[in-house]
């Protein structure tokens, strides 16, 4: 009965994540011998096999083609209806894509956050505005106030 269980849900992560056509003839074989994009894929399918109420994401797609990058972006921005979706990212164009919210770190501290669309159009700080245009990114900048 445990097997059936576990096969059900791998069945329901593997499609729900759109990779199961790709891995059912191969279900056996090492998750290295798939592409990057689907590795990330697998990744996430293990990780909501556990229906967590948070899925916390380091950079994602930072390896991927845009064509991959673009479905993992379209399947993240679908799981937040159900779950909270962190990602910490350097990539600010996918930030203002995917997030409700956003928040921007430097040199260990917080230093803004809010809608991700006013963080980006309209920041409050004057580090914030300089970073999303990308006049700084570097730590030294920000500490010479540059």
């Amino acid at each position: 009965r445990r097997h059936t269980s576990f096969m059900g849900v791998s069945w329901a992560r593997l499609t729900e994540v759109g990779l199961w056509d790709a891995v059912k003839d191969r279900l056996s074989d090492s998750p290295f011998r798939l592409s990057g994009g689907q590795q990330q894929l697998l990744c996430l399918a293990r990780t909501l096999a556990v229906n967590p109420e948070v899925l916390l994401l380091d950079e994602p797609t930072s390896a991927l083609d845009p064509t991959t990058t673009e479905k993992i972006e379209e399947f993240i921005r679908s799981l937040a209806d159900r779950l909270t979706v962190i990602i910490v990212t350097h990539n600010l164009a996918q930030a203002a894509r995917i997030s409700d919210r956003a928040a921007l770190f430097f040199d260990g501290r917080l230093v803004e956050e809010g809608p991700t669309e006013q963080l980006f159009s309209s920041p409050k700080h004057a580090e914030t505005a300089r970073y999303v245009a990308g006049l700084s990114g570097d730590v030294k900048d920000a500490k010479r106030g540059n």
